[in-house]
């Protein structure tokens, strides 16, 4: 009887059958996902501890949507969190976005909805997009954990871009310290837990109808392709140059 079970949830899951979870109001539900404020403190407190489980991109997931499965429940209850693992070291550890930018982007994009409308309409992309500009400009980490695992000082640095291998790059040349050390992993704990600090102030303020746009450029507007606006960060004289639409 358990081996019938067993099959047949395995043969709905690769029919795309619903599962129970799913069918009762899991991750399959319309977006956008309901969503109460939360205290920014203790999820960047949770943040930096859920790294050191599940590092920066699903650290930033679970410190909101784990408080939201308590507070909410459905969808956030059926949401696998802990398969956005592979999110760390910059996706599979090919250092391209920062985990924890994408961890804000997942978030936000599920709680206020996809992009669909064009730049100016409501939706997660905008604080999605905001984060990764401010996680570009800012000196990171901002968040100073309550119990911190390491002692020694862990000095901030600022990446001008939102990709992993730029960002921890940085800050490795400035502190001297390696990859592997264990003052470098937390400050990636810190600045995961910086990310959900920032997430949840924004979100707040968002629900509140007080969050205020902040950046005074669309990406790819000016440069005719999908962009950053400091290509020069890493490709200098290698930019790619798009072909421009004739006005």
């Amino acid at each position: 009887m358990v081996g019938t079970l067993g099959a047949g949830a395995a043969i709905a899951g690769i029919s795309g059958m619903p599962s129970e979870a799913e069918a009762k109001g899991g991750p399959t539900e319309k977006w956008p996902w309901p969503y109460v404020k939360l205290d920014p403190g203790k999820t960047a407190e949770i943040a930096y501890a859920e790294w050191y489980r599940v590092f920066c991109g699903a650290a930033v997931i679970s410190s909101v949507f784990g408080q939201l499965r308590e507070k909410v429940g459905e969808p956030y209850r059926s949401f696998p969190i802990d398969g956005y693992v592979f999110l760390e070291g910059g996706v599979a550890g090919w250092g391209t976005v920062c985990g924890s930018n994408a961890g804000a982007n997942i978030v936000s994009n599920m709680i206020i909805g996809p992009r669909i409308a064009g730049p100016d309409c409501e939706h997660g992309a905008i604080i999605g997009s905001e984060m990764l500009e401010w996680y570009s400009e800012t000196p990171l980490p901002v968040f100073m954990p309550g119990q911190p695992r390491q002692a020694t000082a862990i000095i901030q640095t600022i990446s001008r871009s939102p990709l992993c291998h730029v960002s921890v790059g940085k800050w490795m040349k400035a502190s001297g310290y390696a990859l592997a050390s264990p003052e470098r992993r937390d400050r990636c704990a810190r600045v995961a837990a910086s990310v959900a600090f920032k997430l949840v102030q924004d979100l707040n303020s968002w629900k509140d109808g007080t969050y205020v746009r902040k950046a005074n450029w669309i990406p790819g507007k000016d440069v005719g392709i999908t962009a950053q606006q400091n290509c020069t960060e890493c490709h200098e004289t290698k930019i790619p140059t798009p072909p421009m639409v004739k006005k």
